[in-house]
């Protein structure tokens, strides 16, 4: 279902009358609508399929070498994305980085950016937004593993209470083979630039 811009505008409103602003002063006149348009980009994924990008699949059992699986993980890194912590609704942004160990099939690379997008457009917090991007991925593809790690920063911690503006916060999510630590640990100094 569409964000309710009309809705969000009406609260937007009330919102900076109880902060003790005028919503129809000229620098604020807009402003409802504008914050409707940005909640409709910013929450454009509830309700929306995250796996669906990843229906389409490749065989990597036909071509050159018909019968061999793909020894080595597949890997995206740098992926970035922003999201809406639902405990204060102010953003948090950084990179997700993603390994998976294919099986039969492999996937388009640039759907795994659309799985993240999708899950990163709802109100969210950063270690479920790990897991459900590792679940969409391991749900929908022939995966032998999966692996999600997630650097990023969050303006509730930067802006607000403590006011840490250099923190930042890692998350990760192993499925399969990465759920050993051992296993994970050449994919991780891979996916995060460090050494193997």
């Amino acid at each position: 279902m569409p964000v309710d811009r009309d809705r969000v505008a009406a609260a937007v409103r009330e919102l900076l009358e109880a902060i003790g602003e005028d919503p129809a002063r000229p620098g604020l006149k807009q402003t409802p609508q504008r914050v409707a348009d940005a909640y409709a980009e910013f929450f454009a994924g509830v309700g929306v399929d995250a796996a669906e990008p990843l229906q389409h699949t490749i065989s990597v059992s036909r071509g050159p070498a018909p019968d061999t699986l793909p020894s080595g993980a597949v890997m995206l890194r740098d992926i970035r994305f922003r999201s809406m912590c639902e405990h204060h609704l102010l953003p948090f942004a950084g990179h997700a980085h993603i390994a998976y160990l294919p099986g039969e099939q492999v996937v388009g690379l640039g759907a795994l950016p659309r799985v993240v997008d999708v899950l990163a457009a709802r109100p969210q917090v950063q270690e479920r937004l790990g897991e459900q991007i590792a679940d969409s991925i391991a749900g929908a593809l022939d995966t032998r593993g999966v692996l999600i790690v997630l650097d990023a920063v969050h303006e509730c911690v930067t802006m607000r209470g403590g006011r840490q503006p250099d923190a930042s916060t890692v998350t990760i999510a192993a499925r399969g083979v990465f759920t050993d630590p051992v296993a994970r640990t050449e994919i991780i100094a891979l996916l995060t630039g460090g050494a193997a």
